[in-house]
């Protein structure tokens, strides 16, 4: 099963916890496959500073069960860039797309959420705007709610550490409960996991 984590300029380095919570399911369920997609292959520039090296283009973009989209202040400038709202309008339905902190924006510009409930990223710095309103403002067509994360079919995760939640989430849809279990025990995530779920509930819908 391979997973293709979307990521581009001005991604937030916490949201590659997507990638590190992978990369741990894989001692349980080693089918599994990850890559990095950005506009560009090759040099990727993180938020602060940051760089990484993205393994494909979105043009030549391997097939992917998975395409999770990470989110981050360069939000805005994919939310307007035609390469990745035509890569991931056409991933759908074939592949599973899954979005976590402010990826939900960059999902939303391409209309897939449109009709469908979803979340976003809450709490900011002042003065800045919660991209959860910013959602409810500029995206109507989305019943955007306050959850860790909405799965409607496209999962959409909340901010920021939501995204450990989120993969783990994804992993049980995907391969399981063993392999969700497993991984969350050995990244030492399963009381807070609980904690989460019990205290800001995922919403579920089919």
């Amino acid at each position: 099963m391979r997973f293709g984590i979307v990521i581009y300029d001005g991604v937030e380095p916490i949201d590659l916890a997507t990638y590190g919570v992978l990369s741990m399911a894989r001692r349980i369920a080693p089918e599994i496959e990850i890559c990095t997609i950005a506009p560009r292959a090759g040099v990727v520039h993180l938020s602060n500073g940051l760089r990484v090296i993205a393994d494909h283009a979105v043009i030549d973009a391997p097939d992917c069960d998975v395409l999770v989209v990470t989110g981050g202040p360069g939000w805005e400038a994919q939310a307007r860039n035609p390469e990745m709202i035509d890569f991931l309008r056409s991933r759908k339905p074939a592949t599973r797309l899954v979005s976590v902190c402010t990826g939900a924006m960059i999902l939303a510009a391409t209309g897939v959420l449109d009709g469908c409930k979803a979340t976003t990223k809450r709490e900011v710095v002042v003065p800045e705007v919660s991209p959860l309103a910013v959602m409810r403002e500029r995206y109507p067509a989305i019943d955007a709610r306050e959850a860790s994360l909405v799965d409607c079919g496209v999962t959409t995760g909340g901010g920021v550490a939501l995204c450990i939640d989120t993969m783990l989430h994804v992993l049980a849809r995907e391969l399981g409960a063993h392999v969700v279990q497993e991984t969350a025990r050995i990244i030492e995530y399963s009381r807070a996991w609980e904690a989460n779920r019990r205290e800001f509930p995922p919403m579920v819908f089919g």
